[in-house]
C-alpha cells in the first residue's frame, strides 16, 4: 500500500486521508474537526467568542473549545491513563467562562491537551481497552480506543455544526 499524500484546503486545514491505514485514517478526521473547531473561532475579538447563538441558549465559540478542551483530557488521559483527574477548567463540562480567560490561553490549554492525549496513547493500539471516567453514567465500562476515535470525530463534528450556527450569527462567516 502506498503512503496516502496529504491535501490541504485553501483555509490551511488539511483533508483527511483518502487512503491508508485504519489509524492515521482516523486521526487525519480527527484533526481535520480540531482545524475546523479552531478556523471557526478565528479572527474573533472576546466579544464575540462569548456571544451566545439564540436565546435561550448561552452557548458559545468559546464555551465550545473549553467543552472540546475537557472532551479531549476525558477520553484520552482519564479514559487510558488517570480516571480520577481533575477537570481543566471550572467543571466538567468546561462551558462556564471565566472573564479573564480568552481565546489566547484557552487555545494553548486545548492544544496542550491534545497533545497530552497524543503521547498518552501514542503505543497503544486500536484494540487497547481504556475505561469510561467516574462522571459518566457508564462509568468503569471498558471502551476501545478505536471507539474514542470514533466518538471524537462524532463529538468535534456535532460541535463544529453548533460553531456554524454560532460564527453565522456573529459575523454570516458560513461554509467553513
Amino acid at each position: 500500500m502506498s503512503t496516502p499524500t496529504p491535501m490541504t484546503l485553501p483555509d490551511g486545514r488539511r483533508f483527511p486521508l483518502l487512503t491508508g491505514g485504519e489509524r492515521p485514517m482516523l486521526e487525519s478526521w480527527l484533526d481535520f474537526q480540531r482545524a475546523t473547531l479552531e478556523l471557526k473561532c478565528a479572527g474573533l475579538d472576546d466579544a464575540q467568542l462569548r456571544c451566545a447563538s439564540a436565546e435561550p441558549s448561552t452557548l458559545n465559540l468559546l464555551g465550545l473549545l473549553q467543552h472540546l478542551t475537557e472532551v479531549e483530557r476525558n477520553w484520552f488521559q482519564r479514559a487510558f491513563g488517570d480516571t480520577r483527574m481533575p477537570p481543566v477548567f471550572e467543571e466538567q463540562t468546561g462551558y462556564r467562562l471565566s472573564p479573564e480567560r480568552g481565546i489566547e490561553e484557552t487555545l494553548a490549554v486545548w492544544r496542550r491537551e491534545i497533545a497530552r492525549g497524543r503521547e498518552v496513547c501514542a503505543d497503544r493500539s486500536l484494540d487497547d481497552v481504556g475505561r469510561i471516567p467516574d462522571h459518566n453514567p457508564w462509568a468503569g465500562t471498558e471502551v476501545s480506543l478505536r471507539w474514542v476515535y470514533v466518538h471524537m470525530i462524532e463529538e468535534y463534528a456535532r460541535h463544529n455544526g453548533h460553531a456554524d450556527i454560532v460564527r453565522e450569527r456573529i459575523d454570516g462567516a458560513t461554509g467553513v
